[in-house]
């Protein structure tokens, strides 16, 4: 299930350090080391696979519990009433970096649109 080349299952494992700022049986959130806004956690899922679509091919069970982890992140971090953002960026194409599937959870500040 994990990948020892991946950053965010050597992050799962504890092999390397994050601010993490929630957690379940599904998911692991953690500050962003380079954030685009206040507010910018990703919340990956337990699972190694590389993208949301993935996930959702080979574990649908597994995409509510990620969702709900989002929302969780948002409230605890005093963005849901105001407004976040909620970003996948799947394949090298939409800047995937880390072929880890994971959802960055933006807020904390006016969202422009489009992005940028």
């Amino acid at each position: 299930m994990a990948d020892a080349d991946c950053i965010f299952c050597r992050v799962l494992s504890g092999d390397i350090p994050a601010d993490v700022v929630r957690e379940d049986e599904h998911t692991v959130a953690f500050r962003d080391l380079e954030p685009q806004a206040p507010t910018h956690v990703l919340v990956i899922p337990r699972r190694h696979v590389p993208d949301v679509g993935t996930l959702a091919v080979q574990a649908p069970d597994e995409v509510a519990p990620l969702f709900a982890a989002v929302r969780a992140v948002a409230e605890q971090e005093g963005v849901a009433e105001r407004g976040y953002r909620s970003v996948f960026n799947t394949g090298a194409e939409a800047h995937q970096t880390v072929f880890h599937a994971h959802v960055h959870v933006l807020g904390g500040r006016a969202m422009t649109w489009p992005p940028g």
